[in-house]
């Protein structure tokens, strides 16, 4: 089967190989991928930043965010075939340690879970895939055409999460988010926000093309100038750019008694000054909370999948500016100005 790989650790060794089929020893239930999600991740694995392939293989397929159909399934798993699915990433450690334990390996406590397409375990960039049924999600079949978008919306479910259990601190009645970067996480957030019935304000520095039409049918608001600039007096920020200047914004610009999650990874080595006292000052006599989130456990995949499928699957539509057959995988790889998320279709049509 034809599958898209690269050589861990070698730059631009992104290929399209021919793989055997997967075997039962990966999972009971078999697979056929229809589309696979493309990110920041990705990129960061083909310029050999990181990634790491599966025991024994030479390759990593890559491909995390995805999207299949069931070919084949033991019979009274909870899954049958032609039920639409998804993969969840992260798989739990070998030990497992305490959280990984409970269910909760998006907590994982000693580093060694696996991810499919990242790390120690093939991606969904390939035909066909093997999972036992504890590893997939199953989705409402209305979302067909845009289920590919629930591994991004696990990590801002699992966000919304966390936000609501701090808020349980003491008293909680947030009005305003403010939602910094209007990628597909960025945009995912706002969602899960205007959902929730509160005001969103969504921060990007882009003036055209589909982000600022995307945030106002929501019914929130777009911004191209800053958080200072704006003024706006956030409850909640979620800040998805990891771009440092705006991570400190997010930080220090909201109201009292906020709560600020940092889901955008940063590149190291660019450095700012920082009034570390001032800081330190307003958080402590604002009783601010600032918390970072990654990936997501399958709670937070079933929470995915329904707020999509409660959301405006037009909208949804929208986010995907672009699909890219597998074979012509490169163009995929090739930004364009008015990309929101691309998507690799595996299986055409």
């Amino acid at each position: 089967m034809k599958t898209l790989a690269v050589t861990p650790g070698v730059k631009d060794s992104l290929e399209l190989l021919e793989m055997d089929e997967p075997t039962e020893s990966d999972g009971s239930v078999l697979v056929e991928a229809l589309d696979v999600g493309l990110c920041g991740t990705d990129i960061e694995i083909i310029t050999a930043q990181y990634g790491e392939a599966p025991e024994g293989s030479k390759h990593l397929v890559i491909g995390h965010e995805n999207l299949g159909r069931v070919i084949s399934a033991p019979k009274d798993c909870g899954l049958s075939e032609g039920d639409l699915v998804v993969g969840i990433v992260r798989r739990p450690d070998p030990v497992p340690c305490a959280a990984c334990a409970a269910g909760e390996w998006d907590m994982c406590r000693n580093g060694q879970y696996t991810e499919h397409g990242i790390k120690g375990r093939h991606g969904f960039a390939r035909e066909r895939y093997r999972a036992d049924p504890d590893a997939l999600v199953r989705l409402d079949p209305a979302l067909t055409g845009v289920g590919v978008l629930l591994e991004p919306t696990t990590i801002v479910a699992k966000a919304w999460e966390h936000i609501e259990g701090i808020g349980k601190r003491a008293f909680f009645d947030p009005k305003v988010v403010v939602v910094t970067g209007a990628g597909p996480v960025g945009l995912l957030a706002a969602l899960l926000g205007v959902q929730r019935g509160l005001e969103v304000h969504v921060y990007d520095r882009v003036e055209d093309g589909p982000k600022p039409d995307l945030v106002r049918s929501l019914g929130a608001t777009y911004h191209t100038d800053t958080l200072t600039e704006s003024g706006v007096q956030a409850d909640i920020v979620l800040e998805c750019t990891g771009v440092p200047s705006v991570v400190m914004e997010a930080i220090t610009k909201h109201g009292l008694d906020a709560i600020t999650c940092l889901t955008g990874v940063s590149s190291t080595g660019k450095e700012l000054q920082v009034d570390v006292g001032g800081v330190n000052r307003e958080a402590v006599l604002g009783n601010d909370v600032v918390f970072g989130s990654v990936n997501a456990n399958r709670g937070h995949y079933e929470a995915a999948a329904e707020a999509l499928k409660k959301a405006d699957k037009e909208w949804l539509g929208r986010l995907i500016t672009r699909r890219v057959p597998l074979e012509q995988y490169r163009q995929a790889f090739e930004r364009q100005p008015t990309d929101v998320k691309v998507v690799l279709e595996i299986k055409a049509g």
